[in-house]
């Protein structure tokens, strides 16, 4: 079990799944029909031409780019290919997500393994492998988008933060930023759990050298303790002085301004704010490549005049909180055993009985706010509307717009979600990292106008990699059988559903 079993369990779905996509399905569809153009440009050696019609950075293109390098030797070797072009076609530039979907399956068991060291190998290796089969990300590992490699860079980036290889994360972060703009926020997140990792880890460092300090005895102390027993109760209390001395210098915010194990939100935010300016020229060393890299974006933004690279008029940045609501329903929803449970449901019952007044008053101002979100912030982008080749569009026109109070009708099954994964998250994750994951996630998916499942699933696998939702096996067992039972159905509507428009020639099928 491990790595290697991770690695050949997924590929166990990957080869054969992607080998027929590729039989049933041999021509670019959709996007891939901006994206694999592009890349075989790169790889005829043209760098200068841009099709205007994509959005995002040429990540994706440069990892084809050292993929098909590595392929080439051995395939014209075998007089597979003649030239260097050749490999670029669509199954082999289809192929490098296929690839990285198993890096990144190593890259979730490398990262449960960290978060949760007490995790045995083998439950680590099936929670990973379940992990995998999240739909959204499953079904993209077999087109050429960039999802998986925007994914995949992002994990990386967040394993080697966590292993403090603060440098390596940020050039995983700025290469993650090159897959899909929006992954500098995620950088930004990462950049942030990490300094706030890294200042307490120095003051924890503090407090025991200043324990030490504190708790040394003189050395005539010790040579005169030798000579009688009489001493040492003399010499006990000289430690227990001292203990209580090392105790009160470091709950002194003079000496050591923090309070690590202080609940309370406001408290801890101060107690880190006041870390961080007492270690500032720490931090601004460490974390200097992230901030880097944080300058370069800006830059590229100013140049750029807009965070995208391509079609602007139809990725116009617009207050789309209502996104925020439809990303907490569908991630509940991804996890359905662990949040719409009757356990879940009395924990979060328990949770409001014990403060009733001021969780009421909680509830009561949610339930507001998601429906100004929902009323005042819902945006219907015209692709959604006109484009019924994704399952959004259905959900859309068949449930949300079914009837005028219906979106108002789902506002405490929003609210019931928020609350159910935030307490998830607080039971494994300090307040100020929910807080911040929330902030992260709201930047992401708030200026983005159209809904897209598949901008949830980083969100999502932080949500799942940082919530203690693993501990129950029952409960992933029934996630697992879940996860395969979507993909069946969504891989099959893909490749034996197809259907024609009759105002434009081609086959269509159905994508998430």
């Amino acid at each position: 079990m491990g790595r290697v079993a991770v690695a050949a369990i997924t590929s166990l779905w990957v080869i054969p799944i992607s080998i027929a996509v590729n039989r049933i399905v041999p021509d670019p569809y959709m996007d891939e029909i901006f994206h694999i153009p592009q890349a075989q440009r790169y790889c005829h050696g043209d760098f200068k031409t841009w099709d205007p019609m994509i959005t995002t950075p040429p990540g994706l293109y440069y990892i084809s780019l050292v993929y098909v390098a590595s392929l080439f030797p051995g395939m014209w070797f075998a007089r597979v290919v003649q030239s260097f072009p050749e490999l670029c076609s669509t199954p082999f530039l289809r192929s490098s997500n296929a690839v990285m979907a198993v890096v990144c399956s190593v890259l979730v068991y490398d990262l449960l393994v960290f978060l949760r060291p007490s995790l045995s190998e083998k439950k680590a290796t099936i929670y990973a492998v379940l992990i995998a089969l999240y739909p959204l990300h499953c079904f993209f590992t077999f087109l050429y988008y960039t999802d998986v490699a925007s994914v995949t860079a992002v994990l990386a980036m967040y394993l080697t933060c966590l292993k403090r290889q603060f440098f390596i994360s940020a050039m995983f972060g700025g290469f993650a930023t090159l897959c899909r703009q929006t992954n500098v926020v995620w950088l930004a997140f990462v950049a942030a759990t990490g300094a706030i990792s890294y200042v307490e880890d120095l003051c924890r460092k503090d407090h025991v050298n200043l324990i030490g300090d504190q708790l040394k005895i003189d050395k005539k102390d010790m040579l005169f303790d030798q000579y009688g027993s009489a001493v040492a109760p003399t010499l006990k209390n000289r430690r227990m002085k001292a203990a209580m001395n090392a105790s009160h210098l470091i709950n002194s915010r003079a000496i050591y301004p923090c309070r690590i194990n202080d609940p309370g939100l406001m408290n801890d935010i101060c107690d880190l704010s006041l870390m961080f300016w007492h270690l500032k020229w720490n931090v601004l060393v460490t974390f200097f490549p992230f901030l880097l890299v944080l300058v370069a974006f800006v830059a590229f933004v100013f140049h750029n005049g807009g965070i995208v690279l391509g079609a602007k008029e139809a990725h116009v940045v617009s207050p789309h909180f209502a996104q925020l609501m439809y990303f907490g329903l569908a991630a509940a929803a991804a996890l359905a055993p662990v949040h719409f449970s009757f356990g879940q449901a009395s924990t979060l019952w328990e949770l409001i009985r014990r403060n009733k007044a001021g969780n009421s008053v909680k509830i009561l101002v949610s339930l507001v706010i998601c429906l100004i979100f929902v009323h005042f912030f819902s945006v219907a982008h015209p692709y959604l509307l006109a484009d019924n080749r994704h399952y959004t569009f259905y959900i859309w026109r068949r449930v949300i717009q079914a009837h005028w109070s219906i979106k108002y009708f789902l506002v405490p099954l929003y609210a019931y979600s928020w609350f159910s994964i935030i307490s998830t998250l607080a039971k494994a994750q300090r307040k100020v990292w929910v807080l911040l994951f929330c902030l992260a996630t709201a930047a992401v998916l708030i200026p983005t106008p159209l809904i897209e499942f598949r901008y949830f699933t980083i969100p999502f696998y932080f949500l799942i990699l940082n919530s203690r939702a693993e501990d129950d096996s029952i409960k992933w067992m029934l996630i697992g059988i879940i996860y395969s039972s979507v993909n069946i159905v969504v891989i099959l509507m893909f490749l034996f559903s197809p259907f024609h428009w009759d105002h434009e020639p081609g086959i269509q099928r159905f994508i998430w």
